[in-house]
């Protein structure tokens, strides 16, 4: 399928996404079309004409059922088709040694490293603003909070949308295959600022990552 249109993926579960974005498009395409053709032949056949009386009709029980079982199962089967995406996406979690503790707030994203220690909520933690570095081809675990809305955590080149709800802790991964530097703004209504709430995820190769976390963590945390 061709993707021009969409935002490049550099996620190793983005053609998954794809494939079932693009199915789903397609569905509704085509009843879009077929309901747009349906319309406008229903108003040429029976438009105003002179000497033409108006006649009231109860309907087709066996067309009621077929545009009511139709899309239901058309549901059911886009339902199935998505649950190995859900599952591989959702309800697991790739071992990873590599997390980064994503606080929303309004209006920005505070990311935070475990320092030597690997635990969050030390003193060795390194919390940067609006940014975060990660290596490419490395399972990333990113756990979510927010200190006072509902945020989301919007990459759309990592295919990867998921809202920072207040009293949670939300577990999300990526791993991204391409290295860049990809925008992350905040996909969900949070207030007058919303619209300047972004940051920047920067993908290095491993040893530009080494580098930069030689330089900006303390030589014991996580390279």
């Amino acid at each position: 399928m061709l993707n021009w249109w969409l935002p490049e993926n550099v996620s190793t579960y983005g053609k998954d996404i794809d494939w079932l974005f693009h199915l789903i498009y397609y569905i509704t395409g085509v009843t879009f079309i077929l309901v747009a053709v349906t319309m406008v032949a229903f108003l040429w056949v029976y438009r105003d004409r002179p000497g033409r009386r108006a006649r009231y009709t109860h309907g087709s029980t066996p067309l009621e059922i077929a545009w009511t079982v139709v899309p239901a199962l058309i549901l059911v089967v886009l339902t199935l088709l998505s649950v190995p995406a859900w599952s591989k996406i959702k309800m697991t979690q790739p071992d990873t040694d590599f997390e980064v503790l994503v606080t929303a707030k309004q209006f920005n994203w505070q990311m935070t490293y475990p320092g030597a220690d690997g635990k969050f909520g030390t003193a060795d933690d390194k919390t940067l603003l609006d940014e975060m570095h990660v290596p490419v081809n490395k399972v990333v675990r990113v756990i979510l909070k927010s200190q006072d809305v509902i945020h989301s955590f919007f990459v759309p080149q990592f295919r990867m949308k998921q809202d920072a709800v207040p009293g949670r802790e939300i577990r999300q991964w990526f791993e991204a295959t391409r290295p860049g530097k990809y925008e992350l703004p905040c996909a969900e209504l949070c207030g007058f600022g919303h619209s300047g709430m972004k940051g920047w995820i920067y993908v290095h190769t491993p040893d530009d990552y080494a580098k930069w976390a030689a330089e900006n963590l303390t030589a014991e945390e996580k390279k």
